[in-house]
């Protein structure tokens, strides 16, 4: 019964998100103080709940096998630490020029690359599981290493943010259940063998999305006010969102037919287009120095991004499996269509 829950939870995860969201900017409307200090309160356990069965799907290990897949994961690193980060202040200054807690969330989106996904998605679309594994590795652990850093740069002054404080916060949220996770992982994988192991995960990863079902709903609360008060302003954060993704997944796939086999462009693309949305909100919620509206981008990041890993793997799969073209699979779709309407 309650694992059936928990992976129904991962299965429907935009449904949850979306759920959550409006839930919560309702409830925040007629929730008191005393309620929301009790949600405040409860942020951190939700936290580890959250990230904690994520961090046991991880395989840090798999950072030992960096130099054999040198080629994907320093593009994918190229990319996710030089190119997002970019596209993230140039989509903000026109889009969110008035708003900076939203420019915010998005920079959040853009500096912390990949997620449990990024390796079920190249399965999916049978590209190099392995560079996608270790791609997924290496780019969490650098940025979790380069994050404060970064956003010392890109945000503002007036919001008084502190790169030692996120520092801290991330040795909360980010380092501490990594380490728990991994130690969780070699005393299962040694308990219960690799068999046993992959049958859990499906579960772990619903007790991730329930975590971040419960996020979404404590940090849209909080902000609910805020975000309602100009409900147009909040709406159009889902443009330059759309633009991101859209620009990202244009360059993977252009980087990688030029520059890799076929495989690894598979796993380069879903390095660099997947984006590890629990951590981000994780840390943008942990934070008392970053502003919490900062969380909605994030939230219908959730929204956007598995659709996109969808729309990528059968194109891999049908279009380029098949070796037929965009124009040959449209023209189907299309007589399709017509012949059953």
């Amino acid at each position: 019964m309650i694992r059936t829950l928990l992976t129904g939870l991962k299965r429907h995860l935009i449904y949850v998100v979306v759920g959550s969201l409006v839930a919560g900017l309702v409830f925040g409307q007629v929730a008191d103080a005393g309620v929301k200090s009790l949600l405040k309160a409860a942020v951190v356990p939700v936290l580890f709940l959250m990230v904690y069965p994520m961090m046991i799907n991880i395989d840090l290990g798999e950072v030992l096998n960096a130099r054999e897949h040198a080629r994907p994961v320093a593009l994918s690193l190229l990319v996710n630490f030089g190119l997002t980060p970019l596209l993230a202040v140039a989509l903000s200054r026109v889009f969110f020029a008035g708003n900076v807690d939203y420019a915010i969330g998005l920079y959040f989106i853009a500096l912390v690359p990949t997620s449990g996904m990024t390796a079920a998605w190249t399965g999916l679309a049978k590209g190099d599981l392995e560079s996608a594994l270790v791609a997924m590795a290496v780019n969490l652990l650098v940025a979790v290493a380069v994050l404060p850093a970064y956003l010392s740069v890109l945000v503002p002054g007036s919001i008084g943010f502190e790169p030692a404080t996120l520092y801290r916060q991330l040795a909360v949220v980010v380092v501490t259940p990594m380490v728990a996770g991994t130690l969780t992982r070699r005393l299962l994988l040694r308990q219960y063998g690799p068999q046993t192991f992959k049958r859990l995960k499906p579960s772990l990863g619903g007790l991730s999305s329930l975590g971040v079902m419960l996020i979404v709903f404590i940090a849209m609360t909080m902000r609910s006010g805020s975000i309602l008060a100009d409900p147009v302003a909040s709406a159009t954060v889902v443009v330059p969102l759309v633009a991101f993704y859209a620009v990202v997944l244009v360059v993977g796939t252009s980087l990688g037919r030029l520059l890799l086999p076929d495989a690894q462009a598979t796993a380069f693309v879903y390095a660099t287009s997947m984006r590890n949305l629990s951590i981000a909100l994780a840390i943008v919620v942990a934070a008392d120095s970053l502003p919490s509206a900062a969380v909605l981008p994030i939230a219908l990041a959730y929204v956007l991004q598995p659709p996109l890993g969808a729309v990528y793997m059968h194109y891999r799969r049908d279009v380029v499996g098949e070796g037929s073209s965009l124009r040959d699979v449209l023209v189907s779709l299309v007589s399709r269509h017509f012949r059953t309407g």
